[in-house]
């Protein structure tokens, strides 16, 4: 590959701190080369300089995989190597923002990062791997401290590319709560 690099521009959406990034790559004969994630670049265009990557991992998700609304007591960085996803972004933090959804198409020259007590969805548009880096540990005992809300609440009015009665969902992800019932998280 060619010595250039790649950079990142970022853009503020109607969750506070939800951010959105545009990642470019380098592209020649061979193929292509992309960061994915580069610290001191993000953190100049926005992303929190507190956000210290401890753990990243990746899952593969067959196309119409969707998984339900879930915030968790971390913050986020997320971005997919390859395919494309539906994504939904739910504000579950008390404040004016609580309620607050903003969608967005996941891709390779895209990332985003989720601040701790916003909730994420996405749903595959097709088979993907989904690359995700977060600055504290998971272990079994978190899973207690995530807010689940149910994707298929219709207050939540979100217009899923594959309708949900042909994705593919978890069960535990049917008989989530709707956000009418989901206290707001004081973090």
């Amino acid at each position: 590959m060619s010595s250039a690099t790649t950079s990142f521009t970022a853009t503020t959406t109607e969750i506070p701190g939800l951010l959105l990034f545009d990642v470019s790559r380098v592209d020649d004969g061979r193929g292509w080369f992309q960061e994915k994630f580069h610290r001191e670049k993000l953190v100049s265009v926005g992303l929190p300089e507190e956000f210290n990557v401890v753990q990243s991992s990746v899952a593969f998700n067959v196309e119409g995989s969707t998984r339900g609304f879930h915030a968790e007591p971390w913050d986020k960085y997320i971005s997919i190597i390859d395919g494309n996803a539906f994504a939904a972004y739910l504000d579950l933090r008390a404040g004016d923002s609580f309620g607050k959804i903003v969608t967005t198409e996941l891709r390779p020259d895209n990332a985003v990062f989720v601040p701790a007590g916003v909730a994420n969805s996405y749903q595959c548009l097709s088979a993907l791997h989904y690359l995700y880096s977060v600055n504290k540990h998971w272990t079994p005992d978190a899973y207690e401290l995530y807010t689940f809300v149910n994707l298929a609440d219709p207050d939540l009015d979100v217009e899923w590319p594959i309708p949900l009665t042909e994705a593919i969902l978890s069960d535990k992800d049917r008989v989530h709560p709707r956000l009418r019932d989901v206290a707001p998280i004081s973090l």
